[in-house]
């Protein structure tokens, strides 16, 4: 009740004020068409006092426009409180005409009173009176279409606009999105501070939302002149890396030991480094063989990723994982490399078999297969073993086994005396071959960086479903402390559930603490819209019926972005959450924005951008190009290495007395 109460007593000073103007809009006339008045006998002595004293105290009779600017301000705020419903017929281009013409009569028509006196008088009071009345129109008109105005906001911009960060935070870890937003009528200047990278962030949209030119590209820039060590998953090869190589360049002095840039590339050995992802000397216990072989077969076989634990899906990464813990004992890991494991797998597995568990660390990994070969289950074997021969088979390939058995730099790319960026090319149009290899290479990284006592790091993994990254979910939960920053770029959480399994994807999306969305839609766009909470707002209903209209305004609770927002959200444009620190508060977390780019910067940056250079020449020292030579002579060492191993251990076998059981099983 004590709303009511204040809202009549609001009512009366505005009809008080009204009154005033009005009353001196009469003193007005009374005083400047006195001479009229006083033909006529129309005076009286009282006001005449009055007046004079208005006039000697205040001087508001002393010019004509005084009394006429001062009636025109106490109409206008005696409107504020007009009451009334709208009007359809009520345009703004009728309250400008009334505004327009008001104006014009009762503040230009002085020179009236200058003709005759009586027929100047009589159309300098016709004039003021009209002018007054058609302000006064003007006034309620606009103050009704004001008070009413949620109609007009048919998509219900004013109400889902709110106040966003505008204060620049920056820290030795930041990465800092200069923004606009709307808020309030107008455009405003803000800032997405990521002032925690380690709590993970994840940048969805559709193709083309701007989630790689707006926030990835960043992200790579900022941590390169934040000191970072880095590691750079780029699906179209050679976008991002041919970034993160120029601004390493200009930003070298950021670092305290100079990094050195790598290149993993399996379509030009040219252009790639060559680097061993099973390097003996980084694995310590056959569980990380075993992780290994889980990374290579899940990327060969995305099925199976639904499918962990089953029979058939074990079985062959069992064999991997042993064949490949094998070679990391024979003879100290010199022949520890991936093609070396892929090789070995496709020779008869009655010799396989007979090596493998000529070693005790091996042999009961191996029961499964031995039971299924000794009680003659010839059918269930050959299906196993063929469930790991046949995908492996497709990534036979010279140019790969070249690649993945040098060893120009180790994967550790956040070691304080040896920091590095490496960037691992995919291509689109043989992802199905490479995703495995450079899963190997993720998962081998995720190992070595989530370490403590390592330089702050950053894993950038851009189209992340079209490569399976075997931990994912414990790097983002556990690398925190470690100081490693985790961003992860892809196009909705329905391609992270299919490619991932639903458990993992789960995980992913509910442990990151950074979120940017371009435009996503279907169940994606509604997880976000409840992920940022509903915000009270106001709700307008008008009834018309034949008599009368009225109009009521109520409020409720909604959504802050719904998720028929983010489903159309311009390019460029995003919505998201970040997460604070303790010491560093960040009171609007939740923004819906753009992110401002220079695009002419950017564009005259990306006119002098170098090539990544050349790393192999392949020439000779008579000119010749030796590359196919090379390659193929490194694709022969493998499979002769292979062959000597196998010949080396069946003989040692045949003559070792407590082996040779073995070769008779076989």
């Amino acid at each position: 009740m004590q709303g009511e109460d204040d809202l009549r007593g609001l009512a009366k000073i505005m009809a008080f004020m009204r009154a005033v103007s009005i009353l001196l809009v009469l003193m007005h006339l009374y005083w400047f068409c006195y001479g009229f008045f006083l033909e006529r006998g129309w005076t009286l002595e009282v006001i005449n006092k009055i007046l004079g004293n208005f006039d000697r105290t205040a001087g508001l009779f002393s010019n004509s426009l005084y009394t006429k600017a001062f009636a025109v301000l106490l109409l206008a705020l005696s409107c504020l409180g007009t009451k009334g419903v709208k009007n359809e017929r009520i345009t703004w281009y009728k309250i400008y005409v009334a505004l327009g013409v008001g104006l014009v009569l009762f503040f230009l028509t002085t020179p009236l009173l200058k003709l005759s006196q009586a027929t100047g008088t009589l159309l300098y009071i016709l004039t003021i009176s009209l002018g007054y009345m058609a302000l006064l129109m003007a006034g309620v008109w606009m103050n009704r279409l004001l008070r009413t105005n949620l109609m007009d906001d048919v998509f219900n911009n004013e109400n889902e606009s709110f106040q966003q960060e505008t204060k620049l935070m920056e820290n030795e870890y930041s990465v800092n999105l200069p923004t606009k937003f709307y808020y309030k009528g107008r455009w405003n200047n803000g800032w997405i501070n990521i002032v925690n990278p380690f709590r993970a962030s994840i940048v969805l949209g559709t193709p083309g939302s701007g989630k790689s030119y707006a926030i990835v590209n960043n992200y790579i820039k900022q941590q390169i002149e934040k000191g970072f060590s880095m590691y750079i998953y780029d699906f179209k090869f050679d976008d991002l890396s041919t970034i993160a190589y120029n601004h390493l360049l200009k930003h070298r002095d950021k670092y305290k030991i100079q990094p050195k840039f790598y290149v993993i590339n399996f379509d030009d050995p040219r252009k790639s480094h060559r680097c061993n992802p099973l390097n003996p000397d980084f694995m310590t216990d056959i569980s990380d063989a075993y992780e290994a072989a889980y990374t290579i077969m899940l990327n060969l076989n995305r099925s199976w990723i639904q499918k962990q634990g089953d029979f058939f899906v074990e079985s062959p990464i069992i064999l991997l994982a042993a064949i490949i813990w094998y070679l990391k004992i024979y003879e100290n890991g010199k022949y520890c490399t991936f093609p070396h494991a892929i090789e070995l797998l496709n020779k008869k597995y009655s010799d396989v078999f007979t090596i493998l568990t000529s070693y005790p660390d091996l042999e009961n990994y191996l029961s499964p297969f031995m039971d299924a070969w000794q009680g003659g289950a010839q059918d269930q074997l050959q299906g196993q073993i063929a469930s790991a021969k046949i995908p492996l088979s497709r990534m036979i390939s010279p140019q790969l086994y070249w690649v993945m058995t040098g060893d120009d730099f180790t994967l550790d790319i956040n070691n304080p005396n040896e920091p590095k960026i490496l960037c691992v090319g995919n291509n689109p149009d043989r992802q199905n071959i490479y995703s495995a290899a450079l899963g190997l290479y993720n998962s081998r990284i995720v190992k070595l960086i989530n370490k403590k006592g390592q330089l702050k790091s950053s894993v950038i993994i851009d189209e992340l479903p079209t490569i399976y990254f075997r931990g994912l979910d414990n790097l983002i939960a556990t690398a925190r402390s470690n100081k490693v920053a985790v961003c992860l770029g892809f196009q909705d959480f329905s391609q992270l559930t299919r490619d991932y399994g639903d458990k993992e994807s789960k995980v992913i999306q509910n442990t990151v603490g950074n979120i940017f969305s371009g435009q996503v839609v279907g169940e994606t766009a509604k997880s976000l819209s409840e992920r940022f909470g509903k915000i009270l707002q106001k709700r307008q209903s008008m009834t018309i019926n034949r008599n009368d209209k009225s109009t009521s305004i109520s409020t409720q609770l909604d959504s802050l972005i719904p998720a028929s927002k983010i489903s159309t959200l311009t390019q460029g444009m995003f919505v998201g959450s970040v997460s604070d620190n303790f010491d560093e508060r960040i009171e609007q977390k939740i923004f819906h924005a753009e992110i401002v780019v220079d695009n002419e910067k950017v564009a005259a940056e990306t006119k002098n951008y170098q090539k990544i250079p050349q790393i192999l020449s392949f020439v000779n020292e008579h000119g010749e190009d030796t590359m196919k030579q090379q390659i193929e002579s490194n694709y022969r060492q493998i499979k002769s290495d292979i062959l000597t191993i196998v010949q080396n251990e069946m003989e040692r076998i045949k003559n070792d007395p407590n082996l040779k059981h073995l070769v008779q099983e076989g």
